[in-house]
């Protein structure tokens, strides 16, 4: 794999939002997991995005920052095939607990709901591995 411009890793630990584009087009914000070179994100009943996996997993996905305060301006791309997967407890709580903070008693009750058992009926884990993942730095 090429060298990226900056640590892509370290970067996309941060509890950043990702854009989420898949063929229609349509694009939606979507938190995720980065871990050991694939995208972990999560769907369920309250989008039609699983639907259209499965007739399509092609997507594209971009994590950015512009912060025009410090310069910093980067961006992760990556495109592939999604794969929908099912509800795993341990993978969910990790991708909750990194934007929602390790104290599930203090989600909004919407998300403790996820961790109930059994799981909310079409709830479903999405793993993209990156067929190509390009890094760019505009910093100035």
């Amino acid at each position: 794999m090429a060298a990226h411009p900056f640590d892509i890793d370290a970067f996309l630990a941060e509890p950043l939002t990702a854009r989420l584009a898949t063929n229609g087009p349509t694009i939606r914000p979507v938190w995720y997991q980065w871990d050991d070179g694939v995208f972990w994100l999560m769907t369920g009943p309250w989008t039609k995005l699983a639907e259209r996996l499965e007739s399509d997993p092609e997507i594209a996905l971009v994590v950015d920052v512009c912060e025009l305060d410090t310069g910093r301006i980067l961006q992760v791309v990556a495109l592939g095939a999604a794969e929908l997967l099912p509800w795993d407890y341990d993978r969910g709580r990790q991708l909750l607990a990194r934007y929602l903070g390790p104290d599930e008693r203090s989600w909004p009750e919407t998300y403790r709901e996820y961790m109930a058992v059994p799981p909310m009926e079409g709830l479903i884990l999405m793993r993209l591995d990156p067929r190509a993942l390009r890094a760019l730095d505009y910093s100035g």
